[in-house]
């Protein structure tokens, strides 16, 4: 279980960095590219911790997961629009949530 932890930090990455640049496009949100690509190469580098040392690299995706549930959390409230922000909830949620399993699965 932890290996397939540790790759989906990679997917998630990606899905992060790609919403980004999809909000930039589609709203011309700099916001929303700033933040995704940031959040992406974070956990780009929680992926490549997580390589050689999966505890370390599934932690700091489980709290880059967290935070961005929050973040798209207080989106959906503050908008009232499921696009985009429940989807990218709802995929950091479950993300958060294979970090974890993974995560736990190493104890």
């Amino acid at each position: 279980m932890d290996r397939i932890a540790v790759w989906s930090i990679l997917v998630y990455a990606l899905a992060v960095a790609l919403g980004g640049v999809f909000g930039y496009i589609k709203a011309k949100s700099n916001m929303s590219l700033i933040t995704g690509l940031v959040s992406g190469a974070a956990l780009l580098v929680a992926w490549f911790f997580a390589t050689t040392k999966p505890e370390t690299g599934l932690a700091i995706a489980i709290v880059i997961g967290a935070v961005l549930v929050v973040v798209f959390i207080t989106r959906l409230i503050r908008t009232r629009k499921f696009m985009p922000a429940g989807i990218m909830m709802s995929l950091s949620f479950l993300a958060t949530a294979v970090f974890v399993w993974g995560w736990l699965a190493l104890a």
